[in-house]
This record gives structure tokens, C-alpha cells and sequence, in this order.
């Protein structure tokens, strides 16, 4: 593996959320200010998605005070806690940059009303255990010890025939065992 794409892959968180243009999330994203830590929350519209691997962000877009106001993160940046999916939109392109030019409800995108909110997670990378490096030697040592397994042989399972015998009876005679058996119980 290249160095560069291998400390890469150590950045690369090991879970991000499933995210579409036209949702509206939650950012909780980490600040610092001085020796103190604090978590901010900035809830809006996604506009628009980009880029892949290390360097994905995605944009979020809220109205505030009468003003937009658009702010960039980055996917896997430590900095962003969790993203929480509030509200999934119905969006038919890829960038929403036309919401820019709208004001008040017509600044949002419609609810997809079919649509579960779901915390779905991408897998991005896996916790693999490293797999100790096989020296020659111990690969020849192998080969010359192989056995040969011995041959699997299948067996035909043993079908049994259960065969039922049905009589045939009057509905006379089933009413009169029955009175029979009432009679007994008493």
C-alpha cells in the first residue's frame, strides 16, 4: 500500500452516516475555545455533498436570524461528534444551491412521507487483526506434512412409508359413541 493512502486509512473514521442531499441533520461538531471543550449543535439542509475518502464534506444550510448561513465539514474530521438525520427530504439533484435564492418555507425541501428517519451507518473500514507475515520455511514445513483428507462418501438417507388406514362410519354410530363415553364419565 502507497504511504500516503495507508495514513489515510488510519484518519478514516470507521463509521459515517448514510447522508443524501435534501435531508435535514443535526451536526454536533466539537469547539474549542482556549483549555475548554464544548459541543455545538447546527441543524439545516444539506446543499450539496463532495468529494470522496479522506477529503468528503458535505454542506449544510440554515436560515438564521433572517440570514443564510452555509457551513462545510468534513465527513471523517474528529471534530464532528455525530450527525443525527432529523428530517429525510425529497431532492431530484445533486446540489441545492437554488435554495439560496429562496426565503422562509420555500427555502425548504419537501418530505419524503414514505421515508423512515434511520440512523443508517456505512462501514467504511474494518477492524482487521493483523495477520502475522509466513516466512518461506514455514510454508515448505506445511507442504511437506499435508495428509491427504480422506474421501467423503454420501449416504442415502432411509425413507419409511407410513401408511393411514381410514374407516368409513355413519354418522349414527359416531353420535352413539359419544353418548357412550358421556355415560361412562358419569
Amino acid at each position: 500500500m502507497d504511504i500516503i493512502k495507508s495514513i489515510e486509512h488510519e484518519q478514516l473514521k470507521d463509521k459515517i452516516p448514510d447522508l443524501k442531499v435534501g435531508d435535514t441533520v443535526r451536526v454536533h461538531q466539537k469547539i474549542k475555545e482556549g483549555n475548554r471543550e464544548r459541543i455545538q449543535v447546527f441543524e439545516g439542509i444539506i446543499i450539496k455533498k463532495q468529494g470522496g475518502g479522506l477529503t468528503a464534506t458535505f454542506t449544510v444550510r440554515k436560515i438564521a436570524y433572517g440570514v443564510g448561513v452555509e457551513k462545510t465539514f468534513l465527513l471523517h474530521s474528529p471534530l464532528v461528534e455525530k450527525v443525527e438525520v432529523v428530517r429525510v427530504g425529497k431532492a431530484r439533484r445533486a446540489k441545492l444551491y437554488y435554495l439560496r435564492d429562496r426565503v422562509g418555507k420555500a427555502a425548504k425541501t419537501k418530505e419524503n412521507i414514505g421515508a423512515r428517519i434511520e440512523t443508517n451507518e456505512i462501514t467504511v473500514k474494518e477492524n482487521l487483526e493483523e495477520v502475522p507475515e509466513v516466512s518461506e520455511e514455514t510454508t515448505t514445513q506445511v507442504e511437506d506434512n499435508k495428509e491427504e483428507a480422506p474421501a467423503v462418501t454420501e449416504e442415502t438417507p432411509v425413507v419409511e412409508e407410513v401408511v393411514d388406514t381410514v374407516t368409513e362410519e355413519t354418522v349414527e354410530e359416531v353420535k352413539d359413541e359419544k353418548d357412550d363415553k358421556k355415560e361412562e364419565k358419569k
